[in-house]
């Protein structure tokens, strides 16, 4: 097993992490400055009317998403296993 080898397959673990995580932090982000946008229009500086919507959004995309998720899981951890034969030699 060469540092190339070792260093592509970290490069494909980050890159799986971040596809998996990107749904989920977009829609937080959104969220976010559109409540944020809002607490300013109206004045109103309350730190739980900026969690609960976030936390809602974030878990209908983390429901809807997640056999998209775990199926996206399930093949980058089988093709992983069906190559540490030839990642063995």
């Amino acid at each position: 097993m060469n540092d190339s080898l070792v260093v592509d397959l970290a490069r494909n673990a980050l890159l799986l992490a971040l596809s998996l995580a990107a749904p989920m932090l977009l829609v937080a982000l959104v969220v976010g400055l559109i409540i944020s946008i809002l607490q300013a229009v109206t004045q109103i500086q309350e730190q739980t009317l900026a969690f609960v919507p976030k936390l809602a959004a974030v878990a209908m995309v983390f429901l809807i998403g997640l056999p998209w998720m775990i199926q996206t899981a399930v093949k980058y951890t089988t093709e992983l296993l069906h190559a540490i034969p030839s990642l063995a030699s």
